[in-house]
């Protein structure tokens, strides 16, 4: 089976053919809520995680929010 492979906030990173945002961010162990991720350029909003499947040379920038004080 291929890989698919993705560049995620400029690394290149291989998933299994068909993997949505959901399994990405699964994939790098993000759990928390306060996470915003960009797809070539475009926000992807979080109720479409698990139906935004990743194509071959997606650019992605995940940001994972953390308050402090």
């Amino acid at each position: 089976m291929a890989e698919l492979r993705v560049t995620v906030n400029g690394d290149a990173i291989a998933l299994a053919p068909g993997a949505s945002v959901a399994d990405l961010l699964e994939r790098l162990k993000i759990l928390s809520p306060r996470v915003a991720v960009e797809r070539n350029r475009e926000i992807v909003p979080r109720a479409d995680y698990r139906a935004t499947a990743l194509s071959e040379g997606d650019v992605l920038e995940v940001v994972e929010l953390v308050g402090g004080g």
